[in-house]
């Protein structure tokens, strides 16, 4: 099946698809496959800097690698020029993802601040030039980009930036519903992921994103917007069973059974093993320390165990502490 073939399917009205966010030092490569196993429709990598991928950097090569297990899978890139965006979609098509896509939405100032990710939502003309850009440089794979609203709430043009995207080429759009004025802060804007569902001559699938963090929101945000597919981001670092949880209550109207404490700590366990198989011990056991607060949020004794596990360097004694452990029974091991 191709790429294009895949990615159309994923839109059926019945599946009501479940996307994982493009989240820097978070959707790596062990955490894609972690939540494709648990349910996640497609995943995509987190984003990467066009101007290192033309300059053949290993860390950025290293992030656009991926399994065939993660499928299908995006590859989103970012940048403020053309020339280099260009080249970088041609870097990122080789590797054969299942979709390229673009960040216009990124509102970090280190990525604003070089004209790239939300920066573009102030000249709308060089977004144009930019998407167009991409899907010219991009022959094999369909062409998608995730944006916000607009850069404030006086300057939100997103029905109208939907029409441009769709007209230079670009296959699916992903808006978070926030301006890149409110960053994270505030609640998601749903109603304008609906305004551009309704709007005229709009016909690529729109994928909605922000606050989505329970089955309850998911539902609420595919029946209330009508959007095609719906994109969880924050909502799923240290909990991968959203995904599962999602499509059990989205297909049946059930809940799942609360996830119990073993498992939480055996996907934990999972997470690093894969970690280390694809960064190597040192640094896949560096890249893991972000995520333990996230799985054992909640946990008695998970703030002990958590800093326990911090203090090691090798993979072998965080697997015992981590597969071991008891609530009412954990001791803090010093350094």
């Amino acid at each position: 099946m191709s790429s294009n073939t895949l990615f159309k399917n994923l839109f059926k009205d019945a599946n009501r698809p479940l996307f994982l966010a493009p989240m820097e030092d978070v959707s790596d490569a062990p955490f894609r496959q972690i939540c494709r196993s648990m349910g996640a429709d497609m995943v995509f990598t987190e984003f990467i800097s066009s101007e290192a991928l033309i300059r053949d950097s290993d860390i950025a090569l290293h992030k656009m690698t991926f399994s065939e297990k993660e499928r299908p899978l995006g590859i989103q890139i970012f940048g403020g020029r053309e020339e280099a965006m260009y080249g970088a979609a041609k870097v990122a098509e080789q590797s054969n993802p299942d979709v390229v896509d673009i960040n216009f939405g990124c509102p970090v100032y280190k990525v604003v601040n070089k004209g790239a990710g939300a920066a573009c939502l102030k000249d709308l003309d060089m977004m144009e030039r930019m998407a167009g850009t991409v899907v010219d440089a991009v022959n094999s794979k369909p062409v998608t980009v995730k944006t916000r609203l607009g850069w404030d709430e006086s300057t939100i043009r997103i029905q109208e930036v939907a029409l441009m995207l769709q007209s230079v080429g670009v296959q699916a759009l992903t808006v978070h519903a926030r301006t890149r004025a409110q960053k994270y802060k505030g609640d998601a804007d749903w109603s304008w992921l609906k305004k551009l569902k309704d709007t005229p001559g709009l016909h690529i699938p729109i994928i909605g994103n922000g606050d989505v963090t329970s089955p309850e929101k998911a539902l609420q945000l595919f029946e209330t917007t009508g959007v095609d597919a719906v994109m969880i981001g924050r909502g799923a670092i240290g909990n991968p069973w959203i995904f599962k949880q999602c499509r059990n209550y989205l297909e049946y109207g059930e809940y799942e059974p609360e996830v119990s404490l073993q498992e939480r700590l055996e996907v934990c366990a999972e997470q690093l093993r894969l970690s280390v198989e694809h960064q190597g011990e040192r640094y896949g056991v560096i890249i893991m320390k972000k995520h333990y607060g996230q799985y054992l949020k909640g946990v008695r004794n998970g703030k002990k165990l958590r800093l326990d596990l911090m203090q090691f360097d090798t993979m072998d004694p965080i697997l015992e502490r981590l597969l071991n452990f008891r609530e009412e029974e954990y001791f803090f091991v010093s350094s």
